[in-house]
């Protein structure tokens, strides 16, 4: 496993991390302590050294199972977490500095440490990033000593260009992957020109990217891929990076056909995200240790050629980039 600088913290991070909200989010199945435990440790056995959680990801249960991996593996790992959905309805207005604090103070509760790694704005309104009282109190609350870094997971690329403007943002959460392009345009350049650090989310666009997916597939009732497709829930971009779902499968097959089958697509489709030296980490999820071992050793598969790259964003551009590409 390859280490990348994480932006201004300066901290060497595993290219590829864990993400946690098949831990305790909306993916049809229920949360399992043993299971996560074993997720997490194989994690750790494969080099993995950043794991990303959030608050609400099953009522804190995702926080919970990390703490008790940070006493398992003292110094092995950081973890970033997030703050913010508990905002109920989820407005502007409901972030306050007190409800920051309140938020942090709860998540080092539940991880049982001193000081929380890095803490990121959870896909606030756009209407957060234009007041900057709430930056100043995440300021604060680094210098107080709870929080060690300050970031922001993003739904939009004005949201993330916003965000660089605050000096205590060290790093931005964006999705990007095959179908979503967007972000390295613009954003990917300001950022390194910022010293910020891009940690990569929903890398395999909630599974269609798996090429393992099909019209046959199906979806429970608590599984976002099933409740979501349109936005009922949260910002339909999270869910199958807002593409259709049928026209995601034909893209698919196209890119199947881009890459020789001596790998799975979804090995090739974290690769090519390791293309860009401006990610310094992508985080897919797990549900399953064989997950963990199949994320991590896309980072050892070589590098895409020109083609490869070419035919990528032939796809996007037949497939996907309309309506798709301005949304976010």
């Amino acid at each position: 496993m390859k280490d990348r600088i994480l932006g201004k913290t300066g901290w060497q991070v595993s290219e590829v991390g864990l993400g946690t909200w098949q831990l305790g989010g909306k993916w049809g199945q229920p949360f399992d302590d043993a299971l996560a435990d074993r997720i997490v440790d194989r994690a750790v056995e494969d080099g993995i050294t950043f794991v990303d959680t959030a608050d609400v990801y099953n009522d804190g249960q995702s926080e919970r199972a990390l703490a008790r991996a940070l006493k398992r593996y003292p110094g092995r790992f950081r973890v970033a977490t997030k703050a913010g959905r508990q905002i109920q309805p989820h407005v502007s207005a409901g972030y306050t500095p007190e409800a920051l604090r309140k938020f942090v103070d709860q998540s080092l509760g539940r991880l049982g440490c001193e000081a929380l790694d890095l803490v990121q704005l959870h896909c606030p309104p756009t209407e957060v990033y234009y007041r900057p009282e709430l930056f100043e109190t995440a300021e604060l609350l680094v210098r107080e000593g709870k929080v060690r870094h300050w970031g922001v997971s993003v739904e939009k690329i004005e949201e993330g260009l916003k965000a660089l403007d605050y000096p205590v943002v060290s790093t931005i959460q964006v999705i990007f992957n095959m179908f979503r392009l967007r972000p390295a345009e613009l954003l990917f350049e300001q950022a390194r020109r910022r010293d910020v650090g891009i940690i990569v989310r929903v890398p395999l666009a909630s599974g269609l990217l798996t090429g393992t997916l099909s019209r046959e597939s199906t979806f429970g009732a608590d599984d976002h891929r099933n409740f979501n497709r349109n936005g009922a829930a949260f910002d339909k971009g999270e869910t199958f990076s807002g593409v259709d779902y049928e026209r995601g499968l034909a893209a698919v097959e196209a890119l199947k056909a881009a890459f020789h089958d001596d790998f799975p697509l979804s090995s090739w489709a974290l690769r090519w995200i390791l293309m860009f030296d401006a990610v310094s980490t992508v985080i897919p999820g797990a549900s399953k240790t064989e997950h963990v071992d199949a994320n991590t050793a896309a980072a050892s598969l070589p590098s895409l050629t020109i083609d490869q790259m070419d035919a990528v964003r032939t796809i996007y551009d037949t497939w996907i980039r309309q309506p798709v590409h301005y949304l976010w």
